[in-house]
């Protein structure tokens, strides 16, 4: 549910995960559970769900529709519901869009395809967003790649068009490089002012927030949200010295998840994050990801203990 209130998609949304039994079906009352717990933490202004910590690339249609229904049942009359949509095909991402749009969301996510990072030209970027989002017309976030993410992450100039295509409202900027994350905000500011800049890098959400941003789409959220969202407060009260205390605690969670190889296991670790923490009861994956070694289960117990967060 959109709040009645300008710039309605700003603010700190958790990007939720999909808990799942040990033969790997979706478990829904724990989901269930999982979206109202993280929806209803004071301040928080949404969920994403079916983003990439949800496991939106392994997720059948049937299943992400499901997630979805399941998150409009629970928080869709409090919270902003913004949709990760993840496919190869145009036409696929269209009818996952419009799956969204049935099932309750308010916005869409729209995922690069994986197999940009092998190759994309400035048109296919632009079509992609242009197909999938033909008949529903909803909201529509971009999602920013990280540097790393071969030609999944767009060029300024690519970037700047998408920010200007219609039911554009915001992007998720996930360079995961503090420098890049600035030239971008500002490109976006240029050329379509009123697209949200949403700062979603989890080891530089410091350095975001205090060169601007007007919320974040971030799964540490789902571990931490109290702490994300105090440091999104702090930082906008200008109390620096608040904002550095509580990046000290978030900052070695954020390395143990994502600054850690490989970089793969990061959803892996956040959901034994939250099986350390007592919140949810399996920590299972999607093969071919399997269960954490104990060595970097003991590393996550550390870096919990050092953010303060016990069960």
């Amino acid at each position: 549910m959109l709040p009645q209130r300008p710039s309605p998609f700003n603010g700190i949304y958790a990007a939720t995960l999909c808990p799942l039994h040990p033969d790997g079906r979706i478990d829904e009352q724990t989901l269930a559970r999982h979206l109202e717990a993280n929806a209803f933490v004071p301040g928080m202004t949404g969920l994403l769900i079916n983003g990439h910590a949800g496991e939106n690339f392994s997720l059948s249609r049937e299943e992400k529709l499901r997630v979805t229904q399941i998150a409009a049942e629970v928080c869709g009359h409090h919270s902003v519901l913004v949709c990760g949509i993840n496919a190869e095909d145009s036409h696929e991402a269209q009818r996952h869009v419009d799956d969204a749009k049935a099932a309750g969301a308010d916005a869409v996510l729209l995922f690069p395809p994986f197999s940009w990072a092998l190759s994309q030209d400035t048109r296919m970027a632009v079509t992609h967003h242009t197909v999938a989002n033909a008949n529903a017309q909803m909201p529509l976030m971009l999602y920013q790649a990280g540097v790393n993410a071969g030609t999944m992450a767009y060029r300024p100039e690519v970037l700047a068009e998408l920010a200007q295509l219609p039911h554009v409202v915001g992007v998720k900027e996930g360079s995961w490089e503090a420098a890049a994350y600035e030239a971008h905000l500002r490109l976006v500011k240029r050329v379509a002012p009123h697209v949200a800049m949403m700062a979603s890098g989890d080891e530089h959400l410091f350095t975001c927030f205090a060169v601007g941003s007007e919320g974040s789409l971030v799964s540490l959220a789902v571990v931490v949200p109290e702490l994300v969202i105090e440091l999104d407060a702090a930082i906008r009260a200008k109390d620096l010295d608040r904002a550095r205390a509580l990046n000290d605690r978030i900052y070695p969670l954020a390395k143990a998840v994502y600054g850690t190889a490989p970089g793969g296991w990061a959803t892996a670790r956040l959901k034994t994050c939250l099986k350390l923490l007592g919140r949810i009861p399996h920590d299972t994956m999607r093969l071919p990801i399997g269960p954490l070694p104990r060595a970097e289960v003991a590393s996550l117990e550390r870096a919990l203990a050092d953010a303060g967060v016990h069960a």
